[in-house]
């Protein structure tokens, strides 16, 4: 569905695209603003990036924010979200806003695993697999998802109609539908059962989504992705973007589209790029929780629009940075007597004001202000890799930019 009146308007145009690969420029238009991607999203899973201020994230350029539809509904509640005016009221801000479905933690309560993309197709299979030491805290039927809250122990239900529920509530701009995150580890016989699930599934939040478009229509139109999985079968994934690309309910059909599912770290661009082929060129393609700089490129490659990832602030707030030349350590005993930013060529809020010997000393101290400082600068790091990577597209460069930039990031951090 895509709407054009006033502050209703939901729309994807492809601007640029580049000879020898699947990598394109566009803008994703949305009541709140617009989106020029290709395009990092930060993730603020519980309405925040931990430790800083959206204001901050603004001032990094960021263009959305990305939060979990599982963590609100759970605290403080989605109806406390819709009361405040929605999620981008209730975390004042402004931009364009994502909320994923809640599927990518019912395979995290399910099986204890959160690093999917860690993960290696040539190992054990199983369809009883779960984390050593972990609790299965979510069981899944064809109707939905039975799970049990990691606050209190109280047991909750999801279902494709609730999950459309919870985020119309959030509100955000861009929501994605309910669908099972299978782990690599699943025999092939699952991942089929599982993957004819999630498209039954889809079906049920297209008409789901419809109903609430209209019931609320004192509320900005939110656009729903349709979420493509099949693990590393390419068979399988074809079939899911086959399927979710062309499906229409009642002339309602997915505004975009969400790559998901477990992935091989070294099948990434394989596995993206067959979705991409079979995807509709006119809609986006937001793939989900991908944030390593390698991982950006060969997503971009293979034609995703947008990605969301934890992994930048995460990886901040136990002092591990980026810089031109690798991750670094920021307790390192070399920062001691730094005077001068983590990098003298960042833009960023933090190399402009401090430097690297005072965030040794913060990380030393344990002191709060660390995460905030090291979490903007890598959060402004990612954020203006993709954006360069968008102006490379367009000017014809792309793979020049990438030759460059992984020669120097992955050689020896200094």
């Amino acid at each position: 569905m895509t709407t054009s009146s006033g502050a209703n308007r939901f729309a994807f145009s492809q601007t640029h695209t580049i000879d020898g690969c699947q990598a394109r420029a566009g803008e994703i238009t949305t009541p709140h603003g617009v989106i020029q991607t290709p395009a990092f999203i930060p993730v603020g899973t519980k309405a925040t990036v931990k430790a800083v201020l959206p204001e901050s994230i603004k001032d990094l350029e960021a263009q959305a924010v990305l939060a979990n539809a599982y963590h609100l509904y759970l605290q403080p509640g989605s109806d406390v979200v819709d009361e405040a005016g929605g999620l981008g009221e209730f975390m004042n801000w402004s931009g364009p806003t994502f909320t994923d479905s809640g599927g990518f933690q019912v395979l995290s309560l399910g099986v204890g695993f959160k690093k999917v993309i860690a993960m290696n197709e040539d190992t054990f299979r199983s369809d009883e697999v779960i984390a050593e030491k972990k609790e299965r805290l979510a069981h899944v039927d064809d109707d939905g998802v039975t799970f049990k809250s990691h606050l209190d122990g109280a047991m909750h239900r999801f279902t494709p109609e609730i999950s459309m529920q919870v985020q119309h509530q959030l509100g955000a701009d861009i929501i994605f539908a309910f669908d099972e995150c299978t782990t690599l580890h699943n025999t092939r016989k699952y991942q089929e059962k599982s993957l004819e699930r999630t498209r039954k599934w889809a079906i049920r939040c297209l008409k789901e989504h419809d109903r609430l478009t209209k019931e609320r229509n004192h509320r900005p139109y939110q656009a729903l992705f349709g979420v493509l999985q099949g693990a590393q079968y390419e068979d399988l994934r074809r079939k899911a973007a086959q399927d979710l690309g062309g499906m229409n309910v009642d002339g309602v059909e997915f505004d975009g589209f969400g790559l998901g599912g477990a992935l091989d770290k070294e099948k990434l661009g394989t596995i993206v790029g067959w979705l991409c082929e079979e995807l509709p060129q006119n809609k986006p393609r937001h793939l989900l929780g991908i944030g390593e700089p390698d991982d950006l490129f060969v997503g971009v490659e293979n034609g995703a629009d947008t990605f969301d990832c934890v992994a930048p602030s995460r990886q901040a707030r136990t002092s591990a940075v980026f810089t031109p030349r690798g991750r670094v350590n920021m307790t390192n005993a070399k920062y001691k007597r730094q005077f001068s930013p983590i990098d003298q060529t960042c833009d960023c809020y933090t190399c402009q004001h401090y430097t690297a010997a005072y965030l040794n000393h913060l990380f030393k101290g344990k002191e709060m202000l660390a995460a905030t400082l090291a979490t903007i600068h890598n959060e402004r790091f990612i954020v203006r890799l993709v954006a360069d990577m968008r102006e490379a597209i367009i000017a014809g460069d792309f793979f020049e930019l990438k030759e460059d930039f992984m020669g120097r990031f992955y050689g020896q951090a200094t």
